[in-house]
């Protein structure tokens, strides 16, 4: 077995991941986490929660995962979120096409559908399923569709991302960080996406998990307040440059702004950020990269987009967090949908006296031709252009409807007027994290194997073990009488007790030898174990086990919750929680 493989295997057999269905055959794209990876899913949740909500001040809010279909159109999925699609012509197979050639391109996500078709035939591509002549590729589009309410309904989608959600509440946004910039709101929950041929496990799945932020930023104010904090880290670039030559550059984060390698100080903090806290949860430094979108593949909307990029045994470099500026697209296409104006009003230290083009309509005229509707047509009057408004005949649309308006009811002029601030549509940041991958790739990182001795025995034996993290291991402590008898167990659970009321998660074994809830233990990452014997009752003491070493030191109960509580989290090392034995 590959890595990939005993990674998936000891998550199926430990309880950290189910294939969904299993009861009924399964079906690709989808997993359950059982106890334990439900429980690491939480932890890493969680310090994502500390740094973008405690740390950082971004509020997080929650948002239905069916959305309406005017949400998707203005964000423009309804109309360009899909991927190639191509089938085998003889077994019906539907595979992704740019998956087909990414042995031949380093990029192949950014290839047209023509481009995709003369690869395929080129390198004489078949089936990789029974080896027939493949289809041309077209685009499929990868949002699940559904109907809001009875019968035909009105439509609806699932949401194939978490920050559509945070777009639409600008307005309540913004009010509660009262006009502020920047601010910002997350978001952690499910995501949607119909993939075409999900064979990669929980790299490619239908239903995943996203933490989000959404950063709302002055378009000309992007220098990052606390940017020295992690100014003279250094990260491993891949930028477009790089990516020509093929070699990974390694650069403190204040160099690569100041090269203009990375866009700005803004951007940069979250890229150092999301490095943070990648190698916080368990990634190793050497086995991540951040790898900048070519030209060929950058949104036309963002300024600079980064992806954090993770090397992983099977699968090679995956991405897992997508890092962008994606200046004020998002709010602009909302706005126009809507109808909405999705502003900010800035006030000025002082107030200017400034040059503006003044549209003044009748109101008096204009409110009996269009009634209700007259404040509507005004608005967008306001927004044309001189020569828009020397034509003889003025149109306007207004939500869908054009209105002529005549030429005589409006007036406007050039005027020195003195104004106190300005509206400007924010820009916005946006980290955007695939926690399911992220968990993954913790597991296969922290996976280990060695031969060790048989504890208890001077034979060697095969030792699986998951090195989390302490802060991110799903158990931080086994509770482990060393035989099932009655004057072990009891003193055993009153210890549990109190080490769960001191806030650690605890498990309590006492089924089969003590070496072999060693070794289970050691599977699953539980960083320490108690082991409670005979000696526990003669002078109150325990045996305390360190997972990664394997040493093992005696300590007293009295006091026992403190020490494994600052020994998970960093503040006690085991050589001063006891006595070596």
């Amino acid at each position: 077995m590959d890595r990939y493989e005993q990674v998936i295997e000891l998550a199926k057999r430990r309880g950290f991941l189910w294939n969904s269905f299993e009861l009924y055959g399964g079906a690709a794209g989808f997993y359950d986490y059982g106890p334990l990876g439900c429980t690491l899913k939480r932890r890493i949740e969680q310090i994502w929660r500390e740094l973008y909500v405690i740390h950082e001040g971004f509020m997080e809010i929650e948002t239905p995962t069916v959305g309406i279909e005017d949400v998707f159109v203005a964000s423009g999925h309804v109309g360009g979120f899909s991927d190639p699609l191509c089938e085998c012509q003889e077994c019906e197979e539907a595979f992704r096409a740019d998956h087909l050639v990414d042995k031949i391109v380093e990029v192949a996500d950014a290839l047209s559908n023509e481009e995709l078709d003369r690869l395929i035939e080129e390198n004489d591509i078949g089936c990789p399923e029974c080896g027939g002549k493949l289809g041309k590729a077209y685009e499929f589009n990868l949002m699940f569709k559904t109907n809001i309410g009875p019968g035909t309904g009105r439509q609806g989608y699932m949401r194939p991302e978490t920050a559509q959600g945070m777009f639409i509440n600008f307005q309540r946004l913004s009010r509660y960080y009262r006009d502020k910039l920047p601010f910002g709101a997350t978001q952690i929950g499910k995501s949607y996406r119909n993939e075409i041929s999900p064979r990669q496990g929980v790299i490619r799945l239908r239903e995943f998990t996203q933490a989000e932020a959404e950063i709302f930023t002055h378009p000309k104010e992007k220098g990052h307040p606390n940017f020295e904090r992690f100014a003279e880290v250094t990260l491993n670039l891949y930028s477009d440059e790089a990516q020509e030559k093929g070699a990974i550059e390694q650069m403190t984060v204040k160099e690569a702004v100041e090269n203009n390698m990375i866009a700005h100080e803004f951007l940069a903090y979250h890229i150092a950020l999301t490095n943070h806290f990648l190698q916080r949860v368990g990634i190793a430094a050497d086995k991540l990269r951040f790898r900048q979108h070519q030209k060929d593949e950058m949104a036309h909307y963002a300024i600079d987009c980064w992806d954090a990029e993770i090397l992983t045994d099977r699968f090679g470099w995956i991405e897992v967090v997508g890092i962008a500026d994606r200046t004020d697209f998002d709010l602009k296409a909302h706005a126009k949908t809507s109808g909405t104006e999705l502003e900010i009003h800035i006030e000025y230290d002082e107030p200017k006296m400034v040059e503006q083009f003044v549209v003044k309509p009748d109101m008096g005229k204009l409110g009996p031709l269009f009634k209700g509707k007259a404040k509507a047509v005004a608005d967008a009057l306001k927004e044309l252009s001189e020569d828009e408004l020397s034509k003889d005949e003025i149109k306007v649309i207004v939500n869908g409807e054009e209105f002529t308006v005549p030429s005589e009811i409006i007036s406007y002029a050039q005027e020195t007027v003195k104004v106190s601030g300005e509206k400007i549509v924010p820009h916005v940041i946006e980290p955007s994290y695939g926690i399911d991958r992220i968990l993954y790739c913790t597991m296969e990182h922290a996976f280990d194997e060695e031969k060790v001795e048989a504890e208890g025995d001077e034979e060697e034996e095969e030792r699986m073990v998951l090195r989390f993290r302490n802060e991110v291991a799903p158990v931080q402590v086994a509770i482990l009488p060393l035989l099932t008898r009655n004057e072990l167990i009891e003193p055993a659970k009153a210890i549990a007790q109190k080490l769960r009321e001191r806030g650690l998660l605890v498990a309590y074994d006492d089924s089969r030898a003590i070496g072999r809830r060693y070794r289970r233990n050691d599977e699953i990452g539980t960083p320490y174990s108690i082991t409670i014997d005979y000696d526990t009752l003669e002078d109150n003491s325990v045996t305390i086990r360190d997972r990664d070493t394997m040493k093992q030191v005696r300590a007293s109960v009295e006091g026992i919750e403190d020490s494994i509580y600052d020994l998970v989290y960093g503040k006690l090392n085991l050589e001063n929680a006891g006595v070596s034995i």
